[in-house]
Parts: structure tokens; sequence; C-alpha cells
């Protein structure tokens, strides 16, 4: 007979938490709420995240790392194509319902609601180190690579908000790439 280890019934878990909020939003649900939709106890879910908030860092966390690692997958001849298709990645209809939860989730952070502020630890920063690897390889001197860095994670989430409250796929798609021409000028 086989078993799951902890840390995998874990990231399962999580899964299936991740999915079912991005589909239906988080609103005011209780911690039973979302254990009895994903086909859980609220114990488990408490024995595996501590506690409500301690599952929203747990699903920021696993949001944002399943967008880093998209980013590390794709290849590209050049930094201007890498980003397009990074951006045409993230601009899926597919992610979309997950671009919505990031930002139910960041903006409840942001206001400080229910001690969830931990979420934000991180937040920014788990970027610039990627990013700012990849603007020193184009060249740019470390202190202007992060700088660049930090701007360009400040319009794509910019512009990921503004598709989320618009669905205007082919507005931030042209915002998108003007901003990159820019940048790669």
């Amino acid at each position: 007979m086989w078993y799951m280890t902890e840390q995998e019934a874990k990231s399962k878990l999580l899964a299936r938490v991740v999915d079912h909020l991005a589909h239906h939003g988080l609103g005011d649900l209780s911690l039973r709420q979302i254990a009895a939709a994903v086909n859980t106890s609220h114990r488990m879910l408490i024995y595996h995240f501590g506690s409500k908030e301690g599952l929203l860092v747990e699903i920021v966390r696993a949001v944002e790392a399943n967008q880093r690692a998209l980013l590390s997958t794709l290849q590209a001849s050049d930094q201007a194509e890498l980003a397009r298709r990074f951006w045409r990645a993230l601009t899926d209809p597919a992610l979309r319902a997950h671009e919505r939860l990031f930002f139910e989730l960041y903006g409840q952070a942001v206001q400080g609601r229910r001690g969830t502020t931990a979420l934000l630890e991180g937040i920014v920063e788990s970027w610039l180190e990627p990013i700012t690897e990849m603007e020193i390889q184009r060249g740019h001197a470390p202190e202007q690579a992060r700088i660049r860095a930090r701007l360009g994670l400040a319009v794509a989430r910019g512009l990921l908000l503004d598709l989320v409250a618009t669905d205007d796929v082919d507005g931030v798609t042209a915002a998108m790439d003007l901003f990159i021409d820019f940048m790669a000028s």
C-alpha cells in the first residue's frame, strides 16, 4: 500500500484550495467553508497551515512560485521576446482566475485584514532577484538592474490588475508591448 508523505498531502491539499478559490473567490469564506468546498476538514487545514491566515500565505506563495517557475521555463533569443512570451503566458485566460485570487489576497494583506500582512513578506523581493539577474545579464550594473526589475514588476502587476478589472486583453497587451520596447531601447 502506498502512502503520501505529509508534505505531499499538504501540497495536494493546497493545490485543491488554490484551484477552488481561484474559481470561486475568497470573499468572507470561513476556514470551515473552504474545507467543505475541497472535501476536507477545517482541522486538516489548521494542521497543515496553522490558521486561515497561514493558508492565505501559502496560497499567495504557491501562485507566485508557479509564475516564477513559468518564467524560468521560457526560452527566447532576446530579453524583449522573453518578456513578451511571459506576458502572453500570464494573460492566458486559463490563468485569469488565479490572477483575480492573487489580487484579492494581496488587497486584503495591504489592508491589514485579519492579520494577513505576512502575505506581503517577499511579495516583491522574490521577484526582484530573478529579474535583476536577467537585467545584469543584459549588461546593466547591479543597482540599475534592480531598479529596472522593480519597475518591470510594478508595470506587470499594474497591467495584470487592469486586465482582471477590465478584461481588455488587447489594451493591456499593447501597453505591455510598448513598455517592453521602451525598456529594450
